[in-house]
């Protein structure tokens, strides 16, 4: 297909991909739990290790093969690998879905990691359609985006694993997903033209050569890599270990869990889709970066602390603002990068945060059921949320040196 000017379609469709993927994920998260531990017999705290090893399967697969997506979409477009992507999420959930074993999840979860550059993709077509002072704006729709999917998604996913089963949300997610990708075939323009293309380089496909590509650009950018990877592994112990914290914790069912989860994407589809775009044109990236890793930190702790499971949503309230820290420092890293760059840069992003989901979950979930066992000196079920503090702090601090250091401490 031709290259043709970004439509009316074109923005929204990336809103509804992200939306989807979104859905997707979040629609299997308060059925997971149930499902390993129908699948092995095993309790929570064992079932949350075995989660977290399903997480690094599609992250070191994602490690590998995002950047290699990113760079397909410097040379033949952006619009196929989205396409494409969407396609194989579908297979991905499907085979979830009927997996009668514990092995055929993994299977399903490599298979997502291997194809799942929609993401990628998706921000690398922002920055092709979006003006540099715009691109935090329009990179905090997407946040926006993944605000709403978490509304929809896991109060779709609870509701439907209490009533339907622990498998229905899987065939809903590949559903959703293949409505997507036909949209996306029928009203989607090439954001990228032939002549911005660049030909296709294999040592800047791999997660090793693209990493060390970051070398090439202004100072900043290595710092805010380097900070963002610390809070995106600390966000890990979300991720990683909520759904099975709010069981062993509180003994919340399904319904419960997506309810909590849906907490959390209201505050971030108003954080990251209605106050990104007020906040930060007002006080910059460099300031809202720091109030957004101040907030998470504080939320962070809370999550650790709590006793009911009403602190949750105080922890959720008191964490909103975290949501201006990613779509700024990504935005200051896109600034300082050349046009035909961007697929390149975001498949850069895109390993530094499959790096953090390698090490993350297995990480997190393991720390969970260590002290939640028998073996532990002390219970401490909110371990991995206190290491996630420590990570967002350390991440602060990179940030500030990186902003001092280029002089762009936005002062």
């Amino acid at each position: 297909m031709t290259s043709a000017p970004p439509s009316r379609h074109a923005l929204s469709f990336i809103f509804f991909t992200v939306l989807i993927d979104t859905i997707g994920f979040g629609i299997v998260i308060p059925v997971l739990p149930e499902l390993i531990m129908e699948l092995t017999g095993k309790p929570v705290n064992e079932a949350a290790r075995i989660g977290g090893w399903l997480a690094f399967a599609y992250a070191i697969t994602q490690f590998g093969c995002g950047p290699l997506a990113g760079n397909l979409s410097d040379r033949f477009g952006r619009r196929p690998v989205l396409i494409a992507s969407l396609l194989a999420f579908a297979v991905d959930y499907a085979l979830m879905g009927f997996a009668p074993t514990l092995a055929l999840l993994f299977v399903g979860r490599i298979i997502a990691g291997i194809t799942g550059a929609s993401y990628t993709t998706a921000y690398a077509y922002i920055a092709d359609i979006s003006p540099p002072e715009k691109r935090a704006q329009n990179f905090g729709l997407m946040g926006m985006a993944f605000g709403f999917g978490f509304i929809i998604g896991p109060a779709i996913g609870g509701l439907a694993g209490e009533y339907l089963g622990t498998r229905a949300p899987f065939f809903i997610a590949g559903g959703l997903a293949l409505l997507n990708a036909a949209y996306g075939w029928l009203v989607l323009p090439e954001s990228l033209p032939p002549e911005r293309r660049r030909k296709f380089d294999i040592k800047r496909a791999n997660p090793v050569g693209t990493l060390i590509q970051l070398k090439r650009y202004q100072p900043v950018v290595l710092g805010l890599a380097a900070a963002m990877f610390a809070w995106q592994l600390g966000h890990q112990s979300l991720q990683g270990t909520w759904n099975f914290y709010a069981i062993y914790r509180f003994d919340w069912s399904p319904g419960m869990i997506g309810a909590s989860l849906a907490a959390v994407g209201v505050t971030a589809a108003i954080v990251q889709g209605g106050l990104v775009r007020i906040i930060i044109p007002k006080i910059g990236e460099y300031r809202a970066v720091q109030y957004g890793l101040m907030s998470g930190l504080a939320s962070f702790v809370i999550y650790a602390a709590a006793t009911e499971g009403w602190m949750v949503y105080v922890g959720i309230l008191v964490g909103a603002l975290s949501g201006l820290a990613y779509p700024s420092m990504n935005a200051l890293m896109s600034q300082r990068v050349e046009p035909d760059a961007q697929g390149e840069l975001q498949g850069a992003v895109a390993s530094l945060l499959s790096l953090s989901t390698i090490i993350g979950p297995p990480l997190m979930t393991q720390l969970f059921g260590y002290f939640t066992s028998a073996a532990a000196p002390f219970p401490l079920p909110g371990a991995a949320f206190l290491l996630a503090a420590v990570l967002t702090l350390v991440s602060l601090l990179l940030f500030r040196r990186a902003t001092a250091v280029s002089g762009s401490d936005g002062s």
